[in-house]
């Protein structure tokens, strides 16, 4: 069996971390989009309440098709394993195709199926904010509801805030400022949730 499976295991509150640790994983493989710059914007908002924020490259997230027989010996999936077990909190953000999140994403989650052994298996203990972009409000929310979902499923706490986003009313500058104030604030408040959750857990584990 490939190391993935067998590797020691650091806590999400790493001992050694004096801030909580969040980190953004989505996007698209086109730099800029508008679900990379709400990704941006939302761990920007993290760390001025004073946590460490990390994005995960998008080049971490190109892994080969998720195989229930071969998983295990992806070494790809390394870096993106590593970084969501040492995280307090997740960003999630994608784009919303036809009703649900991208390929991309979708895919690397499943290969959280490492962390099921773990002892915080998946993505238990650990707050995870929603962000949809969508070229239209129903697909927007309707993706939103499968990203939920997912999270759900891999136990986490989903932020009670998720956010839609309207790709079309192209609510970012290229500098990744949101020019809408209701997008800055739904950003700021799902982020806010997030990040009172992770520490929370951090003092209960402490």
């Amino acid at each position: 069996m490939n190391g993935l499976a067998v590797q020691s295991v650091t806590s999400a509150a790493n001992p050694e971390r004096s801030r909580p640790l969040i980190i953004g994983i989505g996007g698209t493989q086109r730099p800029g989009s508008t679900s990379e710059l709400a990704l941006r914007y939302a761990l920007t908002s993290a760390s001025r309440l004073g946590c460490d924020t990390e994005l995960v490259p998008v080049e971490d997230l190109l892994l080969p098709i998720f195989d229930p027989g071969t998983f295990h010996s992806c070494d790809a999936a390394g870096p993106l394993l590593s970084k969501v077990r040492s995280c307090d909190g997740l960003i999630l953000a994608t784009p919303g195709y036809h009703g649900s999140m991208s390929g991309l994403i979708k895919n690397a989650l499943d290969y959280l199926e490492v962390l099921a052994n773990d002892p915080q298996p998946y993505l238990h203990g650990r707050a995870v904010g929603c962000v949809v972009t969508a070229a239209g409000w129903q697909a927007g929310v309707t993706t939103l509801s499968a990203v939920r979902a997912t999270v759900h499923a891999l136990r986490a706490w989903s932020a009670p805030r998720g956010v839609a986003i309207n790709s079309s009313d192209r609510p970012f500058t290229p500098e990744g400022a949101p020019r809408d104030d209701a997008v800055r604030r739904q950003l700021d408040s799902m982020v806010a949730q997030v990040v009172d959750f992770s520490q929370q857990m951090r003092i209960r584990r402490s």
